[in-house]
């Protein structure tokens, strides 16, 4: 399945998406998608729903975040070899972890709004993990089946904050705005090989990150078990699990950053595809 949430703040309603692409909306079935209904007897309920006894939204307007009630973002550094050499960083012998404010979290196609004084804000689109049942200390080989789903995450990061203030990656990573998560929550059983996904962004319709999951340093199984070991992962957290080169730190012979009135197109192979605009500093656009 490939299920989501639309509408506007405030009045988001549970949906999925159908095998024409089309969304159906399934408020009459629960109130909204929530961490509750991430667990496999629920997910099952869901699948079991024939899509054409659901309504047919004709204007869905906003997507909204996937979940109503992410309750944590975890997100892994330099999970890419060749994104750590364009970073002029180590590969890390184990998962660099960091977290990303829930304030961050916005919908796929919703405005991203610059932070005052910003200087060197960049894009990373990443493959992101949803936890359908808790893991702790749980083994690798086991790892998978906690997860409900997977998503196209954009990572994006103030880079002078996350570099060049005093240190701590989260300073650059939570500003507001800067964790567009969706279109859709695809279930696991759609997403047979999660290592072999192949991903995408571009600025101003210029290509700039071609990569694929099969070149992760850490597997998505060895990142949930690993992630376990230091958290109780519950459902609804989402696990953000790096980005392939050509972020805007990288660019030669000069860094590209981002500015307002830049466009951002990103995907990643069956999760879907995201549409950002690039404003400034305006509360309005994070509040309205």
């Amino acid at each position: 399945m490939k299920l989501l949430r639309f509408g506007p703040k405030g009045h988001e309603k549970p949906g999925l998406c159908d095998a024409q692409g089309r969304v159906r909306d399934l408020s009459a079935v629960l109130p909204d998608l929530t961490s509750a209904h991430l667990g496999k007897a629920a997910l099952d309920r869901l699948a079991s729903i024939d899509p054409d006894s659901l309504p047919i939204v004709a204007a869905p307007g906003r997507m909204a975040p996937i979940v109503a009630d992410i309750g944590k973002l975890i997100c892994v550094g330099l999970n890419y070899s060749d994104h750590a050499a364009e970073s002029g960083m180590e590969v890390p012998s184990e998962p660099v972890l960091f977290t990303k404010a829930t304030s961050a979290i916005i919908g796929c196609n919703d405005p991203v709004v610059l932070p005052r004084d910003s200087l060197k804000s960049d894009w990373e689109v990443e493959l992101g993990v949803v936890i359908g049942t808790r893991a702790r200390y749980v083994e690798i080989d086991r790892a998978l089946d906690h997860v409900a789903g997977y998503c196209v995450v954009n990572d994006l990061s103030e880079r002078e904050y996350q570099l060049e203030r005093g240190g701590t990656w989260d300073k650059g990573k939570g500003c507001d705005t800067f964790g567009p998560v969706g279109p859709w929550l695809v279930t696991a059983d759609e997403v047979p090989d999660p290592q072999n996904l192949s991903m995408w962004l571009d600025v101003n319709g210029k290509r700039y990150q071609t990569g694929n999951t099969r070149t992760m340093v850490f597997t998505v199984a060895h990142l949930v078990s690993y992630i376990s070991r230091f958290m109780t992962l519950n459902p609804g957290d989402v696990i953000s699990t790096g980005t392939p080169p050509g972020v805007g730190l990288g660019q030669k012979p000069e860094p590209v950053y981002l500015r307002p009135g830049d466009s951002m197109a990103l995907g990643i192979e069956g999760l879907g595809q995201q549409n950002q605009t690039v404003h400034a500093w305006n509360p309005e656009l994070i509040d309205g």
